[in-house]
């Protein structure tokens, strides 16, 4: 089974870049994409209906702004949108499958915003997730967790480390969020097959980033223990455009 990971910063933006050629192509069972900025009935279904998959969405109630959306050929159990919490489920940020073999969050997790003003809302995002997947797992459940995690975890996995202490992103507070999920049970799939590897996920459009490389990786599989020993490859497709984000894709033997 493929699961595919991506920002595309805004799917109608996104479609007319040709990224649905891409998802085509890479024919996973599973796409989540974030940062669609867009309203169910503002999305051209065409292109997702070409591309072979079925498509929900959870979007924002602001226009333009956050939401998620899943694309599928392998259709789920059960299908849940948000937290049931109004200050989170607002912003559309959450779409959580339940497979047979483990629930899978597509999560868009928040920014810390200009001046900081939104880190203890994302912060507590991060809370209430690992709240609710802390009771699956006693549950017996394996999880999934992927998307936007808008936090670079270690030095390896931004360039300019040394610049970016004081920015949201790679805050002390919002880094150790991502030790407490890999303290209760979680692994960052990509960086235990790839300990040493520098490859990023997100880059701005300024200063030619991209071109030079200087780039984040806030796009990630957190997975229990289980999906890790299923895990066969997570693969940053760096290479392909069509957003200020790259897809990331995890391959599993099931």
């Amino acid at each position: 089974m493929k699961i595919t990971t991506w920002n595309v910063n805004g799917i109608r933006a996104a479609t007319k870049k040709g990224v649905f050629d891409w998802i085509n192509d890479n024919n996973a069972d599973v796409v989540c994409l974030q940062e669609i900025k867009a309203k169910n009935d503002q999305i051209d279904l065409g292109p997702i209906h070409d591309a072979g998959y079925q498509c929900i969405c959870n979007p924002a109630e602001r226009p333009g702004y956050s939401g998620v959306a899943n694309l599928y050929s392998k259709e789920p159990d059960k299908i849940k949108l948000g937290f049931d919490r109004d200050k989170f489920d607002i912003e559309g940020r959450v779409i959580h499958f339940s497979y047979p073999e483990f629930e899978l969050f597509n999560m868009y997790f928040p920014n810390g915003g200009r001046e900081l003003a939104r880190v203890p809302y994302k912060l507590e995002f991060y809370e209430h997730l690992l709240n609710l997947c802390q009771e699956l797992i006693k549950e017996g459940r394996e999880i999934i967790i992927t998307g936007d995690f808008n936090t670079a975890h270690n030095e390896i996995d931004l360039k300019n480390h040394k610049a970016n202490k004081k920015n949201t992103g790679f805050l002390t507070e919002e880094r150790e969020w991502i030790d407490r999920y890999l303290d209760n049970g979680f692994f960052d799939a990509y960086r235990i097959l790839y300990p040493d590897n520098e490859k990023y996920t997100w880059w701005t459009y300024r200063f030619g980033a991209r071109n030079k490389n200087v780039g984040w990786r806030l796009d990630y599989f957190l997975v229990t223990e289980n999906i890790l020993k299923l895990t066969k490859d997570v693969i940053i497709h760096t290479e392909v455009m069509g957003s200020d984000h790259c897809p990331v894709s995890i391959i599993l033997d099931l």
